[in-house]
């Protein structure tokens, strides 16, 4: 028997489901809330060292820089959770099937794009 299968696939030409590429940004999501969170440390920790500290601190984070930091780390923070509850619904049952994982992955993109908005407009 001659296995047909391809030996060599083309990543550049293989197109996944809108499913995978939310699965695949929940994961990104989640290592740029690890880096997040440790931007997020050494803002407290700078801002507890004291006066001068805060005063550092308070400067950045009213910066560009600072505020396209955090909001960063909201954007990442949005979507993981919003992917997480996608999950949580599906545990119990609903949306399993693949109509389902589309119109779920839909959804969260939708939620995140409202969420993005909000936490531009409540930090700029």
């Amino acid at each position: 028997m001659k296995d047909k299968r391809p030996v060599n696939l083309d990543i550049g030409t293989i197109s996944l489901p809108i499913t995978a590429y939310t699965s695949i940004l929940h994961r990104v999501s989640g290592v740029t809330l690890v880096a997040g969170v440790a931007l997020l440390f050494w803002f407290l920790g700078t801002s507890l060292d004291g006066p001068e500290g805060f005063e550092q601190a308070k400067a950045c984070l009213a910066s560009f820089w600072g505020k396209l930091s955090i909001w960063a780390v909201l954007i990442a923070l949005s979507y993981h959770a919003s992917a997480g509850v996608k999950h949580l619904v599906m545990d119990a049952g609903i949306g399993e099937t693949m109509k389902g994982g589309e119109t779920g992955a839909k959804l969260v993109l939708a939620v995140t794009a409202v969420l993005v908005v909000l936490t531009g407009l409540w930090i700029w």
